[in-house]
Formats: structure tokens, C-alpha cells, sequence
């Protein structure tokens, strides 16, 4: 049996710290590195080595992932003057999960083929809970080869693991997932606030649905959160709109239509101006009730 390889994780918040323990329970060696330092002591305590900065976590280790909240974090950690590759050798696997610019994912290969190493934009859906509990899904892009090494990382953290294509791949396809969530809540929340206002319960509503053609994840677990007005974050409404800012992004440089997709972002721009951003995004349901002037709870 090989040696499991030493694993340097990058970016411990409410995705990164769960997935960084999963790690560590399925054996992997682990070094880890937070910009706020205090967030390192739960994974330390369970026998994780802190690292004292991005060069330092790479300096220690065979592979890197990182989970950082946008494309500006990830360009930091990398190629900032204390990042990844002042350290990158030959041989290192570099695996971004963050949600970022398909363009930084191929920088990042770049630069890493470059020095003899190689990488994998990985980006995830599920959550927190996916998270915690190992049943993320997880889209991978970069070459077969480097995909097939970081496989029994990758099961450690998470369950639906599909190789789409070419470095950026990934990211371009976290992109299409997060356009089908963000209309798909918003879809949801016209209907349970047209039920409310034609004086239906919107309860029963999204229990009629949830047995059709309409039923959906999205319909089940956030239409159930809107009802009972639960808006802590699973997924902050703040990282939902920087995602479809990205998709935004890729549409204009290939002059796509995602008209559905910038009326949805400018919903979101809304609930931060109401200072709602750190809520869950399924509060999306609540701007659409605001705007009705009804209350679906």
C-alpha cells in the first residue's frame, strides 16, 4: 500500500473546516492554513498541523487544496507574495474547490504545468451539510491523470465525483449549477407568494407540488425554510450572488443571454442592500414576499 499523501488545506470556513475533518478521519495527513488563525485550533486539536501561510502549507505537503470565498482570495493564496508558488515543486497537485473564474482555474494550471506540478479546478455543491457529512458533489476539471490521483481525496469529502473536461471545466460547471439553484428558489418563491396572495395556504401548496412534475430539492428543503422563516446560512446569499456574477462573466465574454440569471442577481444585490447578505440565499423567497407585501410564514 502507498503512503497516503500529506494533504495542505487552505481556507477552513463553514465549507473548509468540515471538509478538511472528513480528511482527516479517513487517514490523510493534514496541514492547515487560515487567514483568520483561530479557525486552524479544532482541525490542530485533531491532530492537523497549522501552517503559517499558504507557502508554508505547500512548503509541507504533496497536495493543496484550497476552499476560498472568491476568485480574488484564490489569485491571493496562489500568486501573492507569501502564496502556493513561491513553494510549488514537481510533482504537486493543486486542487482549487472554490467557486471562481473558469479563467483563474486555468492560470492556475498554467502556471502549475509550468513547474512541473499539475492541478484540478474542483468546485462543490451541497452545502454545509454535504459538507459535514461527506456527500458533496464535486465537478472536476484538469487532465485524467491528475483526476485519478486525487480520486481517494476526493471520496473522502464527497459522494456524485464526475470528471467534465479540461482545466476551467469545473468551474464553468459550477456556474450552470448555481444559475439552476438560484432560478429554481426563485421559481419557488413566486409560487408559494401567488398561492399566499389568492388566499391559498402556501404550506399545502409546496406538499401538492413536491408529488408532481414541480418537485425538486430546492422546492422540498428551501420551501420549507421560507415557511418556517429559517434564513441561517447554509449557503450565504453574499457567495450566491458573487457566483452568478461569474456566470454573468462567461456569458458576456461568449455572448450568451442568461437574461433569468441578471434578474436574479439584481434580486440579490436588493438583499444586500437590506443588509441581509450573510442570511441563506433561500431568503430570495422572503424578497419576493416583501415585494407582494405578504407573509408566506
Amino acid at each position: 500500500m502507498m503512503a497516503a499523501p500529506r494533504i495542505g488545506f487552505i481556507g477552513l470556513g463553514i465549507m473548509g473546516a468540515p471538509m478538511a475533518m472528513n480528511l482527516l478521519r479517513a487517514g490523510f495527513p493534514l496541514a492547515v492554513h487560515n487567514r483568520t488563525r483561530d479557525k486552524e485550533m479544532s482541525l490542530v486539536t485533531e491532530g492537523a498541523v497549522a501552517a503559517d501561510s499558504p507557502a508554508a502549507t505547500a512548503d509541507a505537503t504533496d497536495v493543496i487544496i484550497t476552499m476560498l470565498p472568491d476568485t480574488p482570495d484564490v489569485e491571493s493564496v496562489y500568486f501573492g507574495a507569501n502564496g502556493v508558488f513561491n513553494r510549488v515543486r514537481p510533482g504537486h497537485l493543486l486542487i482549487d474547490m472554490s467557486t471562481a473564474s473558469p479563467a483563474i482555474a486555468r492560470r492556475i494550471h498554467q502556471a502549475a504545468v509550468e513547474r512541473g506540478a499539475d492541478s484540478l479546478d474542483a468546485p462543490v455543491s451541497g452545502g454545509d451539510v454535504g459538507a459535514k457529512t461527506g456527500t458533496l458533489s464535486i465537478m472536476v476539471g484538469g487532465s485524467v491523470e491528475a483526476f485519478e490521483r486525487a480520486r481517494p481525496i476526493f471520496q473522502a469529502m464527497g459522494k456524485n465525483i464526475v470528471h467534465i473536461g479540461d482545466a476551467g471545466a469545473g468551474q464553468v460547471t459550477k456556474a450552470c449549477n448555481q444559475i439552476v439553484v438560484a432560478l429554481t428558489i426563485e421559481a419557488v418563491g413566486e409560487a408559494l407568494v401567488l398561492a399566499k396572495k389568492s388566499g391559498v395556504d402556501p404550506g399545502r401548496v409546496r406538499q401538492a407540488l413536491l408529488g408532481g412534475f414541480a418537485q425538486s430539492r430546492v422546492l422540498d428543503v428551501h420551501g420549507q425554510r421560507a415557511l418556517e422563516q429559517r434564513f441561517e446560512p447554509g449557503f450565504r446569499v453574499q457567495l450566491h450572488r458573487k457566483d452568478l456574477a461569474i456566470a454573468l462573466q462567461a456569458a458576456q465574454q461568449l455572448d450568451v443571454s442568461i437574461p433569468l440569471t441578471a434578474t436574479v442577481h439584481d434580486m440579490m444585490n436588493s438583499l444586500l442592500a437590506q443588509g441581509l447578505g450573510d442570511k441563506d440565499h433561500s431568503i430570495l423567497i422572503y424578497e419576493l414576499a416583501r415585494r407582494a407585501n405578504v407573509d408566506i410564514g
